[in-house]
């Protein structure tokens, strides 16, 4: 089958750091799917793996999101049949979505939203289900308790990104009020139209302004930018008992004493670690998935599609890396077969 991977680690603009390939096609077993996959996105974390410059004693093939049907079940596939239309962010530890077939366990996909083309389908997995987890798994927010969270307060470090624009509208849908940072007029319109009610500059101090706001403390942060810039400010703003959430990372070793009169917490969201662990609650993804068709099919929450490029080829795929390599993405891309 044809697919698109890289056998060194070069940078986007080489013609060799993404490149056509031919790999043999899998055949499912147990609770895999095997999709014939119709749209894929590009999200930071292939930007950070194909970059990571680690041993490759073969092509190696990434991608976590797709849209696809399914063609073929494992023997243990209950939740699905074939020719369901599916999406999915795929597992960390399996060969990715940048394929013209994939595999992928079952209880990590869900059905698509009926309502959406494939590209604006394939923007929202990893998206959906990293945003989800980190507020209501890590942050433990009732998503359904409104008057619960009413009067609470959640800072989104990246609101214009692919993770934060579905996170302001969950969060918004949740009864939470949302400040979101953005530094750009035309970041700063985009998360005012996913639901953000306040807007912050992440290049500018987070206390000043959030105090210049009228709130002293913040109930949740969630960080999609970057610790380093921010951690200090994050600490300070942080109400006492109150829960910080990171997807990036830091360069630099954290200093989580400073949350210790506060009694706050600090978890990290990775949204792989269901599949990569086979965790007992990895059919978790399988439910979130659904609702969040269920909630695009609505109209309840928007995809978050921006940019759409065609075919899936070695050529669109690195196009598609650039726009993400820039760091201005507002937004997701996306590369369909149509």
């Amino acid at each position: 089958m044809k697919a698109i991977g890289y056998t060194e680690h070069l940078p986007i603009q080489n013609s060799n750091s993404l490149i056509d390939i031919e790999v043999p096609k899998p055949t499912p077993q147990g609770h895999d799917l095997l999709v014939k996959i119709n749209a894929v996105s590009v999200n930071p974390v292939d930007i950070a793996v194909r970059t990571n410059n680690e041993k490759l004693t073969s092509p190696k093939v990434i991608g976590w999101d797709a849209v696809g049907i399914v063609s073929e079940i494992g023997n243990d596939v209950s939740l699905f049949k074939v020719g369901d239309r599916v999406f999915y962010a795929g597992s960390f530890i399996r060969p990715g979505s940048n394929s013209e077939f994939q595999l992928v366990d079952e209880r990590i996909v869900g059905i698509a939203p009926k309502k959406l083309d494939d590209a604006h389908a394939a923007a929202m997995p990893l998206t959906s289900l990293t945003a989800w987890e980190a507020l209501f798994e890590q942050m433990n927010i009732n998503p359904t308790d409104k008057n619960a969270n009413q009067g609470k307060t959640l800072l989104i470090n990246n609101g214009a990104g692919g993770v934060g624009s579905i996170a302001t509208q969950l969060a918004h849908l949740a009864g939470l009020t949302v400040i979101a940072s953005a530094s750009r007029p035309e970041t700063i319109e985009w998360v005012k139209e996913h639901e953000a009610d306040y807007v912050v500059d992440h290049h500018k101090n987070f206390v000043d302004q959030v105090r210049e706001l009228g709130f002293h403390y913040v109930d949740y942060i969630l960080d999609l930018k970057g610790l380093d810039q921010h951690w200090n400010e994050f600490a300070e703003l942080i109400v006492p008992s109150g829960k910080i959430v990171s997807i990036t990372g830091s360069r630099q070793p954290l200093d989580l004493t400073i949350l210790k009169q506060k009694r706050a917490t600090f978890a990290w969201e990775w949204m792989y670690t269901k599949s990569k662990y086979q965790t007992a609650d990895m059919i978790s993804q399988h439910d979130i998935l659904n609702q969040i068709s269920q909630m695009l099919d609505s109209g309840i929450i928007k995809s978050t599609l921006t940019e759409q490029l065609a075919p899936i080829n070695a050529q669109n795929l690195r196009k598609g890396h650039a726009l993400v390599e820039a760091n201005k993405m507002i937004g997701k891309v996306v590369i369909t077969n149509d």
